[in-house]
């Protein structure tokens, strides 16, 4: 960096008039933008840069001169230092309402199109929701500690936290434990992470470690374990490679590594439904939401005991499985061959004979696969941040009557919104969804009707 790019140590007075699309308090001073954590609209503040650029620069609110009626005092006592919430001095009914107006912006300015309804939002408990997270592993040598825990928002350190108020309190109120815990182990230095899964029945906590580990280290946490209630799994290497600490008290008399006895589950109630997976699957990190998703979903498909459903990027069965409670037919496709084998597992444990899964990369060509030689009038898609171009592209060869899109990035949603549209879909419903309150992600919900 050049000295004309170095962020000036003097803190300056700024106006900002906006909020960024990840949240970040917009101000303009000599011309510049600066894009500023810790601010929200209409505040007068004191700030400080933190990093420059050509045409813009980043920086953090040191103070709140005039604050915004919005503005509300943390719950969490590392949002200034810890990077894994953005918002939570954002009001959080106006959290929601920045998100659905970003939602509509990006579509309009997008794909050029408005819903005919906005659906409500669908609100979620804002504090102990997450029941998945990485968390970083790292010794400090200047604090003489092990720190467990996000990474500041400059990214390029772990916070010295204490807790978590937005991770599940089996985890977020254990933090200090874990890391006392892991600075007595002989592999304290060489444990860069560890995987969060959280369960109705049990959490789990996959430990990453690049060496192998002494016997006294596996006691230690086969001990931890069983105080603390987790169950503990190992990860030498790749996520093939995970895989349970066997001499936990969990594992006794069950064997190691067989069928069912790694898996955590959750339960859709409403649906008699049990899904079970092992901590790598992916699964939604807010169960308060994703039920009440799930609810919407089947409630816009109006599903009928004679459509025929596509669900794409079925993951574990998360949407297939319920909906094939209200469907003459379900086909889940998936890209992850252990996520296939998953769904397929979990049908079998509900009993359900009219769901098929299949593997496909559907980020490529899926049109001559085998699942497409079947005919289905309505579909469901939920695909990563980098959305479903590709499908979308394919789909409306097949006519269906109704896509339902799942989202959890608004700018693919409407750039893929957009070739549905010129296919000759219109979308009549779109709404968010409060997946990770105190952070800028939007989750969505779209419906796409055939004209």
């Amino acid at each position: 960096m050049s000295k004309r790019n170095k962020p000036s140590p003097l803190p300056y007075q700024a106006t900002i008039t906006s909020l960024s699309h990840e949240g970040r308090g917009v101000a303009t001073l000599d011309g510049k933008k600066k894009f500023l954590r810790g601010g929200l609209a209409d505040e007068i503040v004191i700030a400080r840069d933190i990093k420059k650029h050509r045409s813009f620069d980043e920086g953090e609110v040191m103070e709140v001169m005039n604050a915004s009626p919005d503005r509300v005092t943390p719950k969490c006592i590392h949002t200034q230092i810890c990077g894994g919430c953005s918002l939570q001095h954002f009001d959080s009914a106006k959290q929601i309402q920045f998100k659905q107006n970003m939602l509509l912006e990006q579509l309009k300015y997008i794909a050029g199109v408005q819903p005919d309804h906005i659906l409500p939002p669908l609100l979620s408990p804002v504090y102990g929701y997450r029941n998945k997270a990485r968390l970083g592993v790292k010794f400090v040598g200047n604090k003489e500690k092990v720190l467990v825990g996000f990474r500041e928002p400059n990214g390029r350190y772990l916070a010295d936290i204490q807790s978590c108020v937005v991770l599940h309190p089996s985890v977020g109120e254990k933090i200090t434990a874990l890391s006392e815990m892991i600075g007595k182990l002989k592999a304290y230095q060489t444990i860069p992470q560890i995987e969060v899964a959280v369960g109705e029945d049990a959490t789990a906590l996959v430990f990453r470690h690049l060496q192998p580990l002494c016997e006294e280290d596996l006691t230690a946490l086969q001990q931890f374990g069983e105080k603390e209630n987790f169950r503990i799994y190992l990860q030498s290497g790749g996520i093939e490679s995970i895989t349970p600490l066997s001499r936990n008290s969990f594992y006794e008399g069950r064997g190691v590594g067989g069928e069912g006895t790694d898996l955590l589950s959750y339960s859709l109630k409403k649906h008699n439904i049990t899904l079970q997976f092992h901590p790598s699957n992916f699964t939604q990190i807010n169960p308060f939401i994703n039920t009440q998703m799930i609810d919407r979903a089947i409630e816009l498909l109006a599903l009928k005991p004679d459509d025929h459903v596509l669900d794409l990027f079925c993951g574990l069965g998360n949407f297939t499985l319920p909906l094939s409670r209200y469907c003459g037919e379900i086909i889940g496709v998936e890209g992850d061959d252990a996520l296939v084998a998953r769904a397929t597992s979990n049908a079998q444990l509900n009993d359900i004979q009219n769901a098929k899964f299949y593997a496909a990369d559907l980020s490529k060509d899926f049109s001559n696969a085998e699942f497409m030689k079947n005919k289905f009038n309505k579909i469901l898609i939920d695909p990563p941040r980098t959305g479903a171009l590709e499908a979308v592209k394919l789909l409306p060869a097949l006519q269906p009557e109704l896509i339902l899109y799942v989202s959890c990035n608004p700018a693919t949603l409407a750039r893929d919104a957009k070739e549905l549209i010129e296919r000759g879909y219109t979308l009549t419903h779109a709404g968010v969804m409060d997946m990770f309150p105190h952070t800028s992600h939007v989750e969505s919900i779209a419906l796409f009707v055939r004209t």
